[in-house]
């Protein structure tokens, strides 16, 4: 269903200035997801850091023409385009949504809670897809945003809409039940998560009910809420493990090592389903899932067959290492439309400059459309310039000539007929998105793909890179901008792949220690400005070449580049002066400004971009004193720079620390490292952990009382024990000062220790007190649940060594959640 902008201006009773009535098809919000641009409308929302309006001009020069923007917004300078005035733009965003889903009488699930929402609703996707065209949420798209985007997807052809719907503070459910407007409520459980926006859990479970106050029947655990909160809810569809009385009672659960045998009583009927899961988080959801089935009027027999197939729901996109210096983006999260902008997305963002391709399964959706589909998938690949379509399955391999705007393409009816006529040669220098129904078994493809490497692996969670650097962002006037550092392969993270994530943030400058860590950078298609921060003669050329921009920090090299730009006739080169201001390592002292900043004026061989200084104990309060006279220090050289140079130029002195805790060094510019990477030495921000460090157990073996473990004799054993062999050593950055029990890694969520030296390539430890431990197992070095500021203490070090030490062996995996 699409809309005229006349009539979306109608529905929002706002002014506007149409002057071509064009037809509708999208919402856009960011002006990064183009899809189609000439029916797209762009909603130019304001957050405390971004403001949508300036994004206008560059959605204008490609060829977007319709807007939603706030009512005092001047738009003479853009002739061609329609523009709808409002006072409030998420809200007009909101009603265009609540009243597209008002034309649609079909039935409609709408799911919220603390935990388990995604899952729920991907499952009941698997379970209901045979007999209901689903419109549902990409992903988590269950915020104030997400939910009238989810919503906007809803099309004459879907049969029934799944959607999640997320709050973090009271008064937000009101807006996503006028939206989603659902006839079936399911409430999956209530927990910790997003706590901190209500006074008590009581106040929490009150709003997410409001969610419900029009549904038909809601779906729900009697454990979860309270007697109050269930006397609320119209009509029950309630499951309990102790009140008798429930809908559905549970009776047993019966597991075993890979399902569960679930008993309970249903109509004064006792039935039996085996659940395909035995942790406690998965089995609650399965039996969310059984009820929603049940109320649906599905027999217990059918509900079996399907409850018995379901697939764990992977919650985040992967990005390995692949054969021939490339990469595969593995998403097996949900094969439809909508997940697959998002993964394009992302493989846009992550490719820059190289080869993509793409590899996708027939999507397997009931009651569709198919010639409109694949048209519509053949138009997204265009825009997101992919270079290779690869498309596997009978039914898009019948729809093959749409797709004759990709460079080149394949088709193939099954997996085994790709792998059959594809080699590994095909594959160089590229980015690879695999895209898979799961009876598809593309997760052949995916190991034929990887690069072979051991089981220790470093994990870079980039969703949780991008909720670090927001929460800095929050702590910033909306006029300093970030230079994120990216020096030493990103802090052990991998340089690329973290600048490509930080570009498509819109940070504004990245600095590496380094010119070949630029070039780098350059040659992965980074063209965000780049400072380096250590130079010598032999790198000028290449400064030049990829356009990267110095660190000035001393006479002699200066004079050297500057003479080095007169013989290649550059003038004004970009580069950033460093002023030592206490830090005693690199940097023009305080009173060589007048010197330096009048030889610049007068040779015009360089221009100043900025200035800077590096402060030395910004995160201690002991010596805040002396941060402030590095402060003034600083101040009057730049007072000096600009009283003689007569032009402006940025100023920067606060680190990760100052960012946060000295608010008034922010300047023109804030230099963010490590806190980036989920580390807080002011404990100030809810940062997450951007690095996992995991390996696996080797071998396990029984040793006895006085023998001994490794080299050299030094982990004698004092009781008979249980010893595993873990695939980490120093070689791969586990540090020796771990070894005979001053370090302990995670198993199982207990910690084991180190016993004996640990080796090249292979550590001990002692898991005796941790039960039920196998060969295979995961083991946790430093991550989620064991910080990696603890295992620095056990190695009398600090964090930034324990994560710049992971060697390059160890194989990184990049996730998007």
């Amino acid at each position: 269903m699409a809309y005229t902008i006349n009539h979306i201006a109608k529905i929002l009773n706002a002014k506007n200035t149409i002057s071509n009535n064009t037809l509708i098809e999208y919402l856009l919000i960011d002006s990064r997801k183009i899809i189609h641009s000439t029916t797209s409308l762009f909603f130019a929302l304001q957050s405390n850091r971004r403001d949508g309006h300036s994004f206008i001009k560059e959605l204008y020069e490609k060829s977007v023409f319709n807007f939603v923007v706030k009512t005092n917004f001047e738009v003479a300078t853009y002739p061609n385009a329609n523009f709808i005035f409002v006072d409030d733009v998420l809200n007009a965003l909101q009603t265009i949504a609540a009243y597209h889903r008002s034309q649609f009488s079909i039935p409609v699930i709408g799911i919220t809670g603390s935990n388990g929402k995604t899952i729920v609703k991907e499952w009941l996707n698997q379970l209901l897809l045979t007999e209901y065209n689903i419109a549902r949420s990409p992903r988590s798209y269950n915020s104030q945003i997400g939910v009238p985007l989810s919503v906007w997807q809803l099309n004459k052809e879907h049969t029934l809409g799944i959607f999640e719907a997320g709050i973090s503070t009271k008064n937000e459910m009101n807006n996503l039940e006028k939206i989603i407007q659902p006839t079936i409520g399911l409430l999956t459980n209530i927990g910790e998560a997003h706590s901190e926006g209500f006074n008590n859990v009581e106040e929490k479970i009150q709003e997410k009910l409001q969610l419900f106050k029009y549904c038909k029947q809601v779906v729900f655990c009697e454990e979860s809420i309270t007697q109050f909160s269930k006397n609320i809810i119209a009509e029950h569809f309630s499951w309990s493990r102790k009140n008798k009385n429930a809908t559905v009672f549970i009776l047993q659960e019966n597991k075993n090592a890979k399902q569960t045998t679930l008993s309970f009583n249903y109509k004064k009927q006792t039935h039996q389903t085996i659940i395909p899961f035995t942790d406690a988080a998965s089995i609650e959801n399965s039996i969310h899932c059984i009820c929603t089935l049940l109320l649906l009027n599905f027999s217990v027999e059918e509900i079996n067959k399907r409850i018995i197939q379901l697939q764990a729901v992977e919650m985040r996109m992967q990005l390995k290492k692949a054969i021939n210096n490339s990469y595969v983006l593995n998403d097996s999260y949900s094969n439809d439309i909508s997940s697959l902008h998002i993964a394009l997305d992302y493989l846009q963002q992550q490719a820059g400059n190289n080869q993509k391709i793409v590899i996708l399964s027939d999507i397997l959706q009931s009651s569709t459309n198919y010639q409109k589909l694949y048209t519509e998938v053949a138009a997204t690949l265009a825009q997101h310039n992919v270079n290779i379509f690869i498309g596997i399955g009978e039914n898009i391999s019948k729809h093959q000539s749409l797709f004759s705007n990709i460079q080149q393409s394949f088709f193939f009816y099954s997996t085994n007929n790709f792998l059959e006529n594809f080699t590994h040669s095909f594959f160089k220098d590229s980015f690879i998105l695999l895209k898979g129904a799961r009876v598809f078994g593309f997760e052949k493809i995916n190991k034929w793909l990887e690069q072979k490497t051991h089981q220790t692996v470093l994990e870079i969670n980039l969703s949780a890179l991008a909720h670090n650097l927001k929460m800095y962002q929050q702590q910033l006037l909306l006029t300093t901008k970030i230079m994120a550092m990216v020096k030493a392969f990103s802090y052990g993270s991998g340089s690329a792949e973290i600048a490509r994530l930080l570009a498509f943030h819109k940070i504004d400058y990245l600095a590496v220690a380094y010119t070949d860590e630029g070039v780098d950078l350059r040659n992965a298609g980074i063209s965000l400005p780049i400072m380096v921060m250590n130079i010598d003669e032999e790198s000028f050329d290449a400064l030049i070449e990829y356009n990267l921009e110095p660190e000035i920090y001393s006479f002699n090299i200066y004079y050297s580049f500057c003479s080095y730009l007169k013989q290649q006739a550059i003038t004004k080169f970009s580069v950033h002066i460093k002023v030592n201001t206490g830090m005693n390592r690199l940097g023009f002292e305080p009173e060589d400004a007048i010197t330096l900043f009048s030889d610049i004026k007068n040779n015009q061989s360089v221009f100043v971009k900025s200035i800077f200084s590096h402060l030395v104990a910004s995160e201690s309060a002991e010596h805040n004193e002396f941060t402030k006279q590095q402060s003034v220090l600083f101040e009057s050289f730049c007072l000096k720079a600009k009283e003689i140079l007569n032009y402006n130029f940025l100023k920067h002195i606060a680190n990760t620390a100052a960012a946060s805790k000295h608010k008034t060094l922010q300047y023109d510019m804030v230099r963010l490292g490590i806190g980036l990477y989920g580390i807080d030495n002011n404990h100030s921000l809810n940062l997450q952990p951007v690095a996992v460090l995991k390996t696996t157990i080797a071998q396990i073996r029984k040793v006895k009382a006085g023998e001994s473990v490794g080299y050299n004799r030094n982990g004698i054993v004092k009781r008979d024990s249980l010893i595993a062999t873990i695939r980490i050593g120093y070689a791969d950055g586990f540090s020796r000062k771990m070894s005979n029990g001053k370090g302990f890694v995670l198993i199982k969520n207990k910690l084991a220790p180190v016993i004996g030296n640990v080796c090249m390539d292979m550590t001990m430890i002692d898991i005796t007190e941790i039960n039920n431990v196998n060969e295979g197992e995961i083991v946790e070095i430093f991550g989620t649940n064991l910080s990696v500021e603890q295992v620095a203490k056990w190695c009398d070090t600090i964090a930034y060594e324990v994560m710049t030490s992971i060697s390059q062996r160890v194989k990184r995996i990049y996730i998007e959640e």
